[in-house]
């Protein structure tokens, strides 16, 4: 039997130097959704990979152990999955849910409620682009789609019917709000952004609404760091001029796709010195990190990452709570109607069968009826035939199944007997069957049995 899992790490249980050891790229999806599906019992898989959670979502015949051990073995520290790296210490980090826990988790990710910030809007999305990289790749079957698609739904009810979506705070305006409360006031500051990103796009628009004095935006693919820089006002650089620029910036809110840093401790030194070693504010909002960890040990540098936004998020959570308590129950109302959809769907196969071997009894017995009156036989035998033939070939199989049942003590399949023919049973031959079974009639005796004795 198939089981729905869950499994991963988040924010809650891994540190964010373990979490961007399994950040999966986009480029990686499909070779991963690939492999994932290749492991024993797996039946269909999705990916879930964002800079707080990585997930995996499976229809399995396993435990999810096979999912567990895979993602334990293939750190993405670059190379190939599975390049002779030793396995991360991962279980103990993991959280795994089946089946209705699972569903009701895939819900709580999408709505918002198992965010960093709490009802945040951008998760809905990216569970979106998990289940279409799942779809592209092959991997994605019936009973996962249908799941992902009930997720959407249920994210769409939960914020249109309460208030978990209003004022959404994301990551990226709580890092604005962590800048303001700081020495470095983003209206008194220059700003560098790095990457082009929705993270970014998202950073980028709160400081203008801060109204951030300056704004330079660095990417690799200049024409995006031009698009971003035109909407808000700023100036775009090549990521190749990142460190003749560094000196400038009072922040800097970095969030790109890189695998390995792209700030190192030389270049945020040099940066200093040029700057007369007035401080620096950075916020590394991406998972793998952007900024390496050493930084951190400079003097006049104040570095964050997104573990370091708790205490901001701490107020939009508690301001939140009584909207989740609200969508948390119609997370609960849409986990029970998937799990009955979800059960009721596993029979349509024996329904489909059961309906068509009585097409196909009906068709042979038609047939022979149309060939008996194109012989020339009497009409209302042949309508008497084909009623005696329907009537014994459709109530064969379930009259011995319950006389066999009768005779077993079985009362539950007479029971169900009961419940489908409410009206019928009574006056039919399964009534007879099981009038039958429970009182069986006594043998007649046979020709060659002794005779009795004489008194």
């Amino acid at each position: 039997m198939s089981h729905l899992i869950a499994l991963g790490i988040n924010h809650e249980t891994a540190p964010v130097a373990l979490r961007e050891r399994v950040a999966f790229s986009e480029d990686a999806l499909p070779a991963t959704l690939a492999a994932l599906r290749g492991l024993p019992g797996v039946e269909e898989v999705a990916l879930l990979s964002t800079c707080n959670r990585t997930e995996i979502y499976a229809l399995t015949g396993g435990d999810g152990d096979a999912l567990a051990d895979w993602l334990a073995a293939n750190p993405q520290d670059g190379g190939s999955a599975g390049g002779g790296r030793a396995p991360l210490a991962l279980h103990d980090y993991l959280y795994q849910h089946r089946d209705d826990a699972a569903v009701r988790h895939l819900f709580r990710v999408s709505t918002g409620l198992d965010s960093l910030v709490l009802g945040e809007p951008q998760i809905l999305g990216q569970v979106k682009q998990a289940w279409a990289a799942a779809r592209t790749a092959g991997t994605l079957g019936n009973r996962l789609d249908r799941l992902f698609q009930h997720a959407f739904v249920t994210a769409k009810r939960a914020r249109t019917d309460t208030r978990i979506g209003a004022n959404p705070v994301s990551v990226a305006s709580a890092a604005v709000r962590m800048a303001e409360d700081t020495f470095a006031r983003p209206s008194d500051s220059t700003i560098l952004l790095i990457g082009a990103g929705e993270t970014i796009e998202l950073t980028a628009r709160h400081l203008v609404q801060a109204k951030a004095k300056r704004l330079l935006f660095a990417n690799r693919t200049l024409a995006h760091a031009q698009e971003l820089a035109s909407r808000c006002g700023g100036v775009a650089l090549p990521l190749t001029e990142l460190e003749r620029h560094l000196g400038e910036a009072d922040i800097v809110f970095s969030a790109t796709a890189a695998r390995d840093p792209i700030l190192h401790r030389a270049q945020v030194a040099a940066a200093l010195k040029r700057r007369r070693h007035r401080p620096m504010l950075l916020l590394d909002l991406a998972v793998p990190r952007d900024i390496a960890e050493d930084v951190a040990e400079l003097e006049d540098v104040f570095l964050y990452t997104v573990d370091d936004l708790e205490r901001v998020i701490e107020d939009n959570r508690r301001s939140r709570r009584e909207a989740a308590d609200a969508a948390e129950a119609i997370i609960e109302l849409q986990v029970s109607r998937f799990v009955e959809t979800l059960n009721a769907s596993a029979h349509n196969g024996s329904l489909k069968q059961l309906r068509a071997h009585g097409e196909a009894v009906r068709d042979e017995s038609l047939a022979k009826a149309q060939q008996m009156l194109a012989a020339g036989h009497d009409p209302a035998e042949v309508l008497n035939q084909l009623a005696h033939t329907l009537t014994n070939r459709l109530l064969h199989a379930p009259t011995a199944a319950l006389r066999e049942a009768a005779l077993n003590g079985d009362v539950d399949i007479v029971r169900a007997a009961e419940k489908l023919f409410p009206h019928h049973i009574a006056h039919s031959r399964l009534a007879d069957a099981v009038d039958r079974g429970l009182h069986p009639e006594p043998h007649a005796p046979r020709d060659d049995a002794d005779p009795a004795p004489q008194a």
